[in-house]
């Protein structure tokens, strides 16, 4: 039992305050996962960068490190926003992969989270309020985010094990579940050369659909084949740089609620998540169908 939020801003009063209210929707959840937490943010890009999302134990020797080797071998390249116990690392593009061999040799404790032009992720093990708190997720803008609060079923406590899991460039899933198949679905994949940190299901899910999407199909074909590939009971949200998917299994037994204005999209894993939204009381409101792909897109 895990909860799940998700909010796409249609317009950019909202967007300035997406942070705000996606925190109270995620605290809200808090009953429904109090081991963990975690959003993925959606903010403005800039021509030319990539953000890196990585995350430290001892962030307050590690981080002033990072910055230091970063400006001595990539100078004008990169900037360091040290967030607590995460940083988000503003990169040029074409250096990109350089940074991240530096970081993985030189900082082998770091955990690099997510990248993308246009994503963040911040997740933390303690309670959604908590990890919220030391965010200041309250304070963030965006187009559109997802957020998640984690009742840990098979797989450690951990920040790792934390959703939003990201697995390719601005993609992230936040699950509420159990896969079956998993195990057999991460040997398939390692054999296609897909690398993996943990032993979440999650984890699995999230890298069969970067898998997919960097095969070429889009995320709406790949939603539809996971319905053939992923067993088990799950509702799934899919952030992409441009938007965001649902998905619930066939069965459809894990709770999920959609919610739209003339100003946003929302989701909830429960009702009580989406009460605060403004005018929800004129939004459209329902229950998404079982096996049926639902995508927003900027």
């Amino acid at each position: 039992m895990c909860g799940i939020v998700g909010l796409f801003a249609k317009n950019a009063e909202l967007q300035s305050r997406l942070g705000m209210h996606l925190e109270r929707m995620l605290v809200t959840m808090s009953d429904r996962g109090p081991d963990s937490a975690g959003l993925a943010i959606y903010g403005t890009t800039a021509a030319g960068k990539t953000k890196l999302t990585v995350q430290s134990s001892l962030p307050d020797s590690e981080f002033p490190q990072l910055q230091t080797v970063l400006e001595a071998q990539f100078p004008q390249a990169t900037d360091v926003q040290t967030i607590e116990t995460h940083a988000v690392v503003s990169v040029d593009t074409d250096a990109i992969d350089r940074v991240v061999e530096v970081i993985q040799k030189e900082f082998p404790r770091l955990r690099i989270m997510g990248r993308g032009e246009a994503m963040a992720i911040f997740k933390e093990v303690g309670s959604p309020s908590e990890v919220a708190r030391r965010f200041g997720i309250e304070k963030m803008s965006g187009t559109h985010g997802i957020g998640h609060t984690r009742m840990a079923t098979e797989s450690a406590v951990t920040t790792r094990g934390a959703h939003p899991f990201s697995t390719g460039p601005d993609q992230c899933l936040v699950h509420n579940g159990s896969l079956s198949n998993h195990n057999n679905l991460r040997r398939r994949l390692r054999r296609q050369g897909v690398s993996f940190e943990t032993e979440n299901d999650t984890e699995v899910a999230a890298a069969y659909l970067s898998h997919q999407i960097n095969s070429g199909n889009s995320l709406g074909k790949v939603l539809e084949g996971a319905l053939e590939e992923l067993d088990g009971f799950y509702t799934f949200v899919v952030g992409t740089r441009t938007g965001f998917g649902v998905l619930r299994d066939p069965i459809a037994c894990k709770p999920a609620v959609l919610a739209e204005t003339d100003d946003y999209v929302a989701f909830g894993s429960e009702y009580r998540a989406l009460v605060n939204l403004p005018a929800i009381e004129r939004a459209r409101v329902w229950e998404p169908e079982p096996a049926t792909v639902y995508f927003w897109e900027h």
